[in-house]
């Protein structure tokens, strides 16, 4: 029939684009198909095991702290902004000379807050006219504070380096603490305890219920990390001290231990 429309050459091309077209319509239909099969539950989905056994396990490990660390703030006032850091810069240079004396490097003293305030006072106005103000602000001087971390990592210096910086007149130490430097270590060895005594407990519990353990499916880590140990009396409020207080005799500063604890789940398959 296209032979008589147009002839033996044109009925060959539209034949061509006849195949070509139901090709390219049927691999439509083809995508259609399996797009909305996929939207049927579970079709393109992993099956999730309806079978499974979930064990629990503990571990515990000890540490003592190795590195110690705490904070000193300086804070003066003058007339002008300058006149309030040369005073301040005097203390600090103090504290920070018995800090490297000590050994402690550079890279473990850090600002860690600057701050510059202008201070007034209130300035009380009274008149017999009305309105009256009631006063205002004046304008007496600047307040300026440092506060800077230090990490000593020889713990046994640590009660000097309170005692010495305490001397140089600080307004306040805060956040002294004993913690472990290499902290996955033990947290490394606490977990491998725990992961061992779940799979004890998954095999005995399998055995007992006379099934085989398949594939692991699922694993959680609630593992602690160790916390830090405040010195004694330096802890929650009593964290921040009045310097002048503690600066004429050695600071006493017992290090105790870190608990490392590791607790994880194991959900298995049962085959």
């Amino acid at each position: 029939m296209f032979n008589q429309f147009f002839g033996e050459e044109g009925a060959k091309r539209i034949s061509k684009w006849l195949a070509i077209s139901l090709v390219l319509f049927s691999a439509f239909l083809l995508v259609k198909v399996l797009g909305e099969f996929k939207k049927l539950p579970n079709i393109g989905k992993e099956i999730y095991p309806q079978s499974t056994i979930m064990v629990t396990g503990s571990g515990e490990a000890y540490a003592i702290p190795d590195v110690a660390s705490f904070n000193f703030t300086v804070t003066e006032v003058g007339d002008t902004v300058s006149q309030a850091q040369e005073k301040l810069d005097q203390k600090i240079n103090k504290s920070l000379a018995a800090i490297k004396e000590a050994g402690v490097e550079d890279r473990d003293i850090k600002t860690i807050n600057y701050n510059v305030y202008p201070k007034y006072e209130w300035e009380q106005i009274y008149c017999i006219t009305t309105p009256c103000p009631q006063g205002k602000n004046t304008l007496v001087g600047y307040e300026v504070s440092q506060t800077v971390s230090v990490k000593v990592r020889d713990t046994e210096k640590a009660a000097d380096l309170v005692t010495e910086v305490g001397a140089a007149d600080v307004s306040n130490i805060s956040g002294l603490e004993f913690t472990v430097d290499d902290r996955d270590k033990y947290v490394a060895e606490a977990r491998e305890q725990a992961i061992a005594e779940a799979k004890e407990k998954a095999k005995v519990l399998a055995k007992q219920l006379g099934v085989r353990l398949g594939d692991i499916i699922y694993y959680n880590d609630n593992s602690d990390y160790p916390a830090p140990y405040y010195a004694e009396g330096m802890g929650g409020a009593d964290m921040i001290k009045s310097v002048s207080a503690m600066a004429p005799a050695r600071a006493e500063l017992p290090t105790g231990e870190s608990k490392i604890t590791a607790n994880i789940s194991i959900t298995y398959e049962i085959k």
